[in-house]
């Protein structure tokens, strides 16, 4: 199956950007939705993004115009444009197909300093 690494994450002070990317090891062609999702310690993971194979996005409203989501399947790549950062988008980041179980990959770190 597809397998997905996580990376470009880092420590940003707020209002900073960031962008994320997903290689996939196998290609992202049949997969109708991609998302990226966050999880913070002691709290349950989120969808904060996806998008369609026909390049239909959707964005959860805490990251709604501060966040852009894109993939590029000729290069098995998902991406997340983070701009304006919080403190609160403190989290760990993964990608991930939604609703067809695949195995979650290991995220990148995201900080945002005060």
């Amino acid at each position: 199956q597809v397998q997905l690494v996580e990376s470009g994450g880092g420590l940003v002070q707020a209002g900073g950007s960031l962008r994320l990317s997903c290689a996939a090891s196998g290609s992202i062609f049949r997969i109708n939705v991609m998302g990226w999702y966050r999880q913070a310690p002691g709290k349950q993971r989120e969808l904060v993004a996806h998008i369609t194979s026909g390049g239909s996005t959707n964005y959860a409203d805490s990251v709604k115009g501060r966040f852009t989501i894109s993939r590029d399947n000729a290069k098995n790549t998902l991406y997340l444009q983070m701009n304006s950062l919080k403190p609160e988008d403190t989290a760990v980041y993964y990608c991930n197909a939604l609703g067809i179980g695949l195995k979650w990959g290991q995220g990148t770190q995201v900080t945002v300093s005060s």
